[in-house]
């Protein structure tokens, strides 16, 4: 499958007589793929039940006798005002009981029927009038789920279908007290009727029903999703897709993906790094204009497993976005190295968010591809530049990985609600421990929590897994590589109790975590031999073997050769250090890579990716700023 360069392009935006124009130029660029529509509800139905597809019509054959492919979005994200007289109770409502209001997009709730049901119909109609036009090649299915924290909804449907969900999952209040530990505090039900959402309480809700209720939340997106997806299927072959979001888990992206044919992501390196990932101010200004070195990386290989080998970015950043606290321009080239980096994780189409910067409205400081003038902005040569390249490049495809990360939303929500340390949080510990596999140069899959087969990894790494599943228990039991576990793995029921015996129950393996801690960021466990855990310590007994210890004795890892634990949460240098033996031990080969410096290899090249301000050396290439180089493997 062909690599391919896309865009967002809003033709409602703009007059029709400058779509065709618009069209050319895109074609010019090298763009073979335009997203369209998923926003434009009032504009197909600005009255109740009059449907007005004429400028869509046109739009869409403009566009596809240019030679471009249209993903159709579902404009589900932003219901009319005309909804809210129908359904007013349909609003989302935050912790505090208050209901948000109209006038931004996603103001709506999961759980609401009757709205569930106007997505259903608008789905449908869309299906039935474009589900074979030829220029129609793939599906949007609403847009960017969770954006604006509108996965969970204390709402008065959410509270009616989370009592149902209940009666559904536990059969009986008796069942569902013993579950939750409900003798405690005097907290028995004698119905589920009286079961209320869990918040505003005097004090923390109990953490199963808080945990409850994310799986109930979780559940309502992936049938949200569902009955739009059903939908278009009656109408149509090309693939189905939404467009997920950097560091959400609110809602299981494993769940919600089995329903689509390709999981795409919308990638805002600049913006991420201000406000949705950790670090220091020296490292968040060494790399302000590039994003954080794997980040981006992350994610492909997260949403190439959820797509089940098909991923895509549905928006990419091409400059200075408008949401973050800070927004800063791109470093020149960070445009096409993101691309890149995407297609050499297995991305099958890149598309720039967006082709012109819209002079109105909340995004009007968003740069696009162009200006709202119409002249070039500085990404559209950067993506004409790429266009160019990939002509010149194989396929798509993605080399065999030698390591694997779990990674679980449930095990997030778990520590959501029982995080036990302010800063302890499920997808800080995953990245950290990505981190250390990335910057030892490694290729990386990510894997879900009930993975049944681990054959054809060296190195497996399962960090913060509340409970771990049967099938990836009887998986880790058949393992003949190295598999890490913990910390945190397998220490709590599904229903966040303390299991007794204590966890982890980890085959043939005696390990018992006796006692965990947490510890303030400037607090630190440090180990024999140089390195320190931080954030998180366990205090492990058994009789499995000790592979490294604290200063005072205390196990930091234990387990037997293909099996072992890990007691804490290392540090970024302590982490590089056990990757590192671990490899060597497993005769993988890898690298100290340099600051900043990247590489990701496909089964024909190896991409080498310079984050870094400032040009640095790969064998002997000085390779620049926001360079990217390959070589043939």
């Amino acid at each position: 499958m062909k690599r391919t360069l896309g865009v967002c392009y809003y033709p409602e935006h703009w007059p029709q007589d400058q779509w065709a124009d618009d069209a050319a130029r895109m074609a010019t660029t090298g763009l073979t793929w335009v997203r369209i529509g998923e926003f434009a509800w009032t504009r197909m139905e600005a009255v109740p039940g009059t449907l007005t597809w004429d400028w869509l019509d046109r739009a869409i054959d403009v566009l596809g006798n240019a030679g471009l492919r249209v993903v159709l979005g579902t404009p589900t994200a932003t219901p009319p005002r005309w909804m809210l007289d129908k359904y007013p109770d349909m609003l989302p409502v935050d912790a505090q009981g208050r209901p948000r209001k109209f006038g931004s997009r996603r103001h709506y709730d999961f759980s609401h029927p009757g709205y569930r049901d106007e997505c259903r119909r608008i789905a449908g109609l869309m299906g039935e009038r474009y589900g074979t036009n030829p220029h129609v090649a793939a599906w949007q299915i609403d847009n960017e789920y969770d954006c604006h924290d509108t996965t969970l909804s204390y709402s008065a449907a959410a509270r009616r279908g989370f009592q149902d969900w209940l009666a559904q999952k536990y059969q009986s209040p008796y069942a569902l007290n013993r579950a939750w530990g409900n003798v405690f505090w005097s907290m028995d039900y004698d119905s589920f009727d009286q079961i209320d959402l869990p918040n505003l309480t005097v004090t923390e809700p109990n953490h199963p029903h808080q945990l409850a209720f994310r799986r109930y939340s979780s559940d309502q997106v992936v049938a949200f999703n569902k009955v739009q997806a059903d939908e278009l299927r009656r109408h149509t072959q090309a693939p189905l897709i939404h467009n997920y979001m950097g560091r959400i888990t609110t809602f299981d992206h494993w769940k919600v993906g089995a329903d689509l044919d390709i999981a795409s992501w919308d990638s805002y390196p600049i913006g991420f790094l201000s406000d949705r990932i950790e670090g220091t101010p020296k490292e968040k200004l060494k790399f302000l204009r590039q994003g954080h070195a794997d980040n981006q990386a992350f994610h492909h290989d997260l949403y190439r497993a959820v797509g089940r080998g098909r991923m895509w970015v549905m928006e990419q950043q091409p400059g200075p976005v408008n949401w973050a606290p800070y927004n800063p321009a791109p470093l020149p080239g960070m445009a096409r190295l993101w691309a890149w980096e995407a297609f050499a994780h297995g991305a099958e189409t890149v598309c720039y968010f967006r082709w012109r910067q819209t002079p109105f409205a909340q995004e009007q400081m968003h740069a696009g591809l162009l200006r709202p003038d119409s002249a070039a902005a500085p990404a559209l040569a950067e993506a004409a530049q790429v266009a160019a390249e990939i002509d010149q490049m194989p396929d798509v495809g993605t080399a065999p990985a030698q390591a694997a990360l779990i990674f679980d939303y449930e095990s997030a929500w778990a520590w959501d609600v029982q995080p036990q340390g302010a800063d302890f949080d499920m997808f800080r510990l995953a990245f950290a421990a990505y981190r250390a596999l990335r910057r030892a140069g490694l290729n990386i899959d990510i894997l879900p929590p009930d993975t049944a087969d681990l054959a054809g990894y060296k190195l497996v790494l399962a960090p913060g897994i509340m409970a771990l599943s049967d099938p990836l228990r009887a998986a880790l039991a058949r393992f003949d590589g190295i598999a890490l576990i913990g910390p945190r793995t397998d220490t709590k029921t599904i229903e966040l109790a303390i299991p007794v015996p204590l966890g982890p129950d980890l085959p043939d393996t005696d390990i018992t975590v006796a006692l965990t801690e947490s510890m303030p960021p400037d607090a630190k466990i440090k180990l024999q031999g140089g390195g320190a855990f931080r954030h998180w310590f366990e205090h492990l007994e058994g009789t499995a073997p000790v592979h490294m210890t604290t200063t005072s004795g205390q196990p930091a890892i234990m387990g037997g050769d293909s099996l072992r634990y890990l007691a804490g949460w290392p540090d970024d240098a302590t982490f590089d250090m056990i990757i590192g033996g671990l490899c060597d031990s497993l005769d993988v080969p890898t690298y100290r890579l340099p600051d900043g410096l990247r590489i990701r290899e496909t089964p024909t090249h190896r991409f080498v990716f310079n984050y870094a301000p400032k040009a640095q050396k790969w064998n002997g290439t000085k390779i620049p700023a926001a360079g990217v180089h390959w070589e043939p493997l």
